[in-house]
């Protein structure tokens, strides 16, 4: 069975864009253009592909902060503050080293980078093994068997790895019920409630206990009057948290375009070619290290 190495190509750039921005150094090119978010992006691309023998490499990427989530509620997300500005030509860049490096690119609008992940390894898994790099855990909901979730942790290669028998282990549940773990104690960073009162740890016993969102409304009155009060008061705040908790693994891709395009072939002198030309100075050095 080939290996598919899925990257989520935001968390990336952002993750090591702030790792040196935090002490000043954008590794600006001849230009003045920052590159520091870009080349940490690529180095720890091409540590996975090695570090997961991948035989196809697809980068996903957010398109635009509006997606179907906030036809759901209009706050997701909205509390966010603006990129910095010299993250933001970053963006464009780094799918454009992607492209020529020979990653197959994909990003939908009005979709997050996670649906259409989730789309892809649902869609795939019968016929590759699929390792997902990203730092959301919420992509630990599409965890299957021959799809791997790594969260990146630090450096290049030091992830959280897991695999549907640690979850199940750690969580007694399957995969698909962190959805309604999350609908309980709600997302901060994404910018939904849940319930307030409920957090991760009665989540998750309300989940093994009752196995689902409608399973715990239905035995309500088996509950301690405070949660109960918890409960009922946010029945809406819970309903649209479930909406939002949940990755859309039905993104309109066309998957057999995708697999015709995504074999991955490696090639020393194109990744040279792509560090002078973008002035990757950081990745050339970083190339005999790996």
């Amino acid at each position: 069975m080939e290996n598919i190495l899925i990257v989520d190509g935001m968390a990336l750039l952002f993750r090591h864009f702030f790792a040196t921005s935090l002490h000043g150094n954008f590794m600006k090119n001849s230009e003045g253009i920052p590159t520091n978010g870009v080349q940490g992006f690529v180095k720890h691309t091409l540590s996975a592909i090695k570090d997961t023998n991948a035989d196809h490499v697809i980068v996903c990427w957010d398109m635009g902060a509006k997606t179907f989530r906030n036809d759901i509620d209009e706050n997701y997300k909205a509390h966010r503050p603006a990129p910095q500005e010299e993250l933001v030509p970053q963006f464009e860049m780094a799918q454009s080293v992607s492209k020529a490096l020979g990653f197959l690119n994909i990003g939908i609008h009005h979709y997050e980078a996670d649906d259409v992940i989730g789309t892809l390894a649902k869609r795939l898994d019968n016929n590759y093994h699929i390792t997902v790099i990203s730092g959301d855990r919420d992509l630990l909901q599409i965890l299957d068997e021959h799809i791997e979730v790594w969260l990146i942790k630090k450096g290049f290669n030091i992830y959280n790895k897991y695999d549907i028998e640690r979850f199940k282990d750690e969580y007694q549940l399957d995969p698909i019920q962190l959805i309604d773990i999350k609908a309980f104690m709600g997302d901060t960073a994404d910018g939904y409630p849940g319930v307030k009162g409920i957090g991760e740890k009665t989540a998750l016993k309300l989940i093994q206990n009752y196995h689902s969102v409608r399973g715990v409304l239905q035995s309500i009155h088996e509950l301690p009057k405070g949660q109960q009060n918890k409960i009922n008061d946010a029945r809406k705040a819970l309903d649209i948290s479930l909406q939002l908790a949940e990755i859309h693994t039905e993104v309109p891709l066309n998957i057999d375009e995708i697999v015709s395009h995504m074999p991955y072939v490696g090639d020393n002198n194109v990744l040279m070619d792509v560090c002078a030309e973008y002035e990757l100075n950081s990745v050339f050095r970083f190339i005999n290290t790996i």
